[in-house]
């Protein structure tokens, strides 16, 4: 008998993560847990890969909030801050939190990969490619 209390637990293996997620140019992202994979109704979890020398495009997560864990490399995490474009430059082992609708990119100036791994409050993988980071956002009314 299963309920809202006696759920089943999922175990997703490493090598089940699904390419079959919104995508942004310049880098590939995994889906772990989500609605479809998982049953998951609040969160969407999984991760990222930007190769070496590579940007990905302009883009935001709409109305989720993102929690970014760096796995490995050295990613760099741009967004804009008025006119000014804002840098934040990571390492393994740090976090960056990217509230709803903040456009961003990320970039990998390293020689190896940046693999970070992703917490939304969303069951989606929400994903909302972007001219640029000043491109008007449409938010919630």
């Amino acid at each position: 008998m299963t309920d809202q209390w006696h759920q089943p637990l999922r175990h997703i293996k490493s090598g089940e993560l699904s390419g079959d997620t919104g995508q942004t140019s310049g880098m590939r992202r995994l889906e772990a847990i989500s609605g479809k994979t998982a049953g998951s109704r609040k969160v969407w979890m999984g991760e990222t890969h930007v190769g070496p020398a590579t940007s990905s495009g302009d883009h935001h997560h709409g109305e989720a909030e993102t929690a970014i864990y760096v796995k490995s490399g050295h990613p760099v995490f741009v967004f804009a801050d008025g006119d000014e474009e804002v840098r934040l430059e990571t390492s393994p082992g740090d976090y960056i939190f990217v509230p709803p609708y903040v456009p961003h990119r990320e970039e990998n100036p390293g020689d190896e990969d940046a693999v970070v791994i992703i917490a939304r409050s969303s069951q989606e993988g929400i994903v909302v490619n972007l001219p640029s980071l000043w491109a008007p956002v449409e938010g919630p009314e």
